[in-house]
Order: structure tokens, then C-alpha cells, then sequence
């Protein structure tokens, strides 16, 4: 394992879920993880050793396809949102910039036996901006 604070400088997946996080959740810890250059079952195995029981709630924080036209991209996205409730992997990291950390999670969910579901899919072209080049977005939980 390796400690970076360059690999932190521009993630902003943190700033994105901590609200929400501290919105839902009265009293929690948070222990921040960002995936590198590393594998699917290296993230795994780091997954499996933070498993703990119902208190535990890991959060994968990734953005969808980048800057694609509106309509490509929710193709794009629907078909790497089908792939990740069916736990069919790899998911490419043209598709998923969290890719790694989605593969990873994907073998945790067959591992603990998880039902993925989804709960909403959207890009940037459906909340802000131009549909021109948009990013996507999904929610799934497992349980």
C-alpha cells in the first residue's frame, strides 16, 4: 500500500459524498480510500479486511462516461450500470473512472452474496448544462 497526497489533489469523490453522508448519519467515522494503479482483487482484499456488520457502510464513488454527446452517453451508461447489477465485470475505466474500485466491489458483492439494485441513473445533461458533452452518473445499493 502506498500513501500518496498526490493522488488525493484532484479527487473530489469525497467532497461529493460527505454531505450527503453527514446528512443521513448522526454519528459516524470515515476512513477515505482512493484506488489507484492496482488491482480488482487488491481492492477486494482491502474490501474484506474493512468488512464489519450492519454498522459498516461502504460508499464507491465513481462518475460514469465522460463528455460523450446525451444520447451516447446514456447507452454507454446503461449498458456499465446493467453490467454492475448483473456483477459481470471488468468494467472498463473508459466507462467508469472508479473502474478498479467498482471491479473490486463487484467481486465483494459475489463474495457476500449482495443484490445490487439500481436507484437512479443520470448525466449532467439531465441536472445542469449542455447536452452536448455530458457526464454520467448512477446510484446503486447492495444489500
Amino acid at each position: 500500500m502506498t500513501v500518496s497526497k498526490e493522488a488525493h489533489a484532484l479527487e473530489h469523490s469525497l467532497e461529493v459524498q460527505l454531505p450527503f453522508l453527514q446528512k443521513v448519519l448522526d454519528d459516524f467515522t470515515l476512513l477515505p480510500l482512493a484506488v489507484g494503479m492496482t488491482s480488482a482483487e487488491a481492492v477486494a482484499e482491502v474490501l474484506e479486511r474493512l468488512w464489519g456488520g450492519e454498522e459498516t457502510l461502504i460508499v464507491i464513488s465513481s462518475d460514469l462516461s465522460h463528455y460523450l454527446p446525451y444520447a451516447t452517453a446514456q447507452h454507454v451508461d446503461s449498458k456499465t450500470v446493467q453490467s454492475i447489477v448483473q456483477l459481470r465485470q471488468p468494467i472498463e475505466h473508459d466507462h467508469a473512472c472508479g473502474s478498479t474500485a467498482i471491479n473490486g466491489l463487484i467481486i465483494s458483492a459475489q463474495q457476500h452474496h449482495l443484490t445490487p439494485h439500481l436507484l437512479d441513473l443520470r448525466n449532467s445533461g439531465d441536472t445542469a448544462g449542455s447536452r452536448d458533452q455530458v457526464v454520467g452518473y448512477a446510484a446503486i445499493a447492495f444489500n
